[in-house]
């Protein structure tokens, strides 16, 4: 089964149109990673998703139900973490688990397990009877994503889980989502300005820009789609540099090859794989290798292919998707 389906999915507001016939395939099981600018259509998509807003026509579907005509089914079988910390600051850990599991009429005991269970497995057992408000943005944040899973959820729902953190704390976040990801075959839908959070945890990731998907595929995939390879430079002397060059485009993998002063400059799909080759082959030429630099293709040089900006420029402007596009402004203060 799918666990996510938008077929030609389009939402307007006016004479704006937010999404364009937006279709989208997650099969259980799968992490799944959405980018792209702000005013690209990715909030809407996932305020969609979530039952929160209807799409003007297409069809938008989680586990099998459409998500406006059966929103009630949809939300038992979503969690969703946003990017905003909504824990209650006067509420112990344990009872803001305790309430969102109430919400979705879990018994007593079924609830206790299981919140029990999941504050184990965020590192908060201890802390459970302690007010929100002594928590860290991390231990904050990892209590988010336990509520967000106390119900069982077939979808998890992120939407910049890790804004704000510090590195060691984002990493702890990462292996936590992996670990439920495993344990309860779960489907995550991830949306992130953090290009390496992207590569780390996602199966696939899909790019979209003025409400249409630009590119979909695996991070792999993606680097193959844009005319930009991985980048080597070595410092090279003893050898004729032209003759250096001649000899680079022989080489398999390399796609291209040039010189600079004392610098050979080479590009390949496989800049890691492709080193050793040159090294060697250049000293067989005669030459003395002083120095390599690898510059490796990433999902930031995908990102500004197909959208024309880095998405560092967009992260200062971004919003939650609980007060996205189509909420009064009032609302949003």
């Amino acid at each position: 089964m799918l666990a996510i389906e938008t077929v030609d999915l389009v939402k307007e507001y006016g004479s704006l149109r937010a999404l364009s016939g937006v279709s989208l395939s997650v099969p259980e099981g799968e992490f799944f990673g959405l980018l792209g600018p702000n005013g690209a259509g990715k909030t809407t998509l996932i305020r969609i998703l979530t039952t929160l807003l209807r799409p003007t026509s297409g069809t938008a579907r989680v586990m099998g139900h459409d998500a406006s005509k059966e929103s009630g089914l949809v939300r038992a079988l979503i969690g969703v973490v946003p990017q905003a910390m909504t824990s209650d600051l006067d509420l112990t850990g344990y009872e803001t688990m305790d309430i969102y599991a109430r919400f979705y009429g879990m018994r007593r005991r079924e609830r206790g397990e299981r919140i029990d269970e999941l504050l184990e497995m965020v590192g908060l057992k201890d802390r459970a009877k302690d007010l929100v408000a002594t928590y860290s943005g991390g231990m904050r944040r990892r209590l988010e994503i336990a509520r967000g899973l106390v119900h069982k959820p077939a979808v998890l729902i992120l939407d910049e889980p890790t804004i704000g953190l510090d590195p060691q704390s984002r990493h702890v976040v990462w292996e936590l989502l992996e670990s439920f990801r495993k344990a309860d075959s779960l489907t995550i839908l991830l949306t992130t300005h953090y290009m390496e959070e992207a590569e780390s945890l996602c199966d696939r990731v899909a790019i979209i820009d003025y409400g249409k998907i630009a590119a979909l595929d695996t991070v792999p995939g993606l680097k193959k789609q844009i005319p930009q390879k991985d980048s080597i430079e070595l410092g090279i002397s003893g050898v004729d540099m032209e003759r250096a060059v001649d000899w680079a485009k022989s080489v398999p993998g390399i796609t291209n090859a040039s010189y600079r002063e004392s610098s050979l400059l080479v590009s390949s799909d496989h800049g890691a794989e492709a080193i050793p080759a040159l090294v060697d082959g250049l000293k067989s030429l005669g030459a003395r290798v002083s120095r390599v630099v690898l510059k490796e293709q990433t999902l930031e040089d995908v990102f500004i292919h197909f959208t024309g900006r880095p998405i560092r420029d967009e992260e200062a402007k971004k919003v939650s998707f609980l007060l996205g596009a189509g909420v009064p402004a009032k609302w949003g203060k």
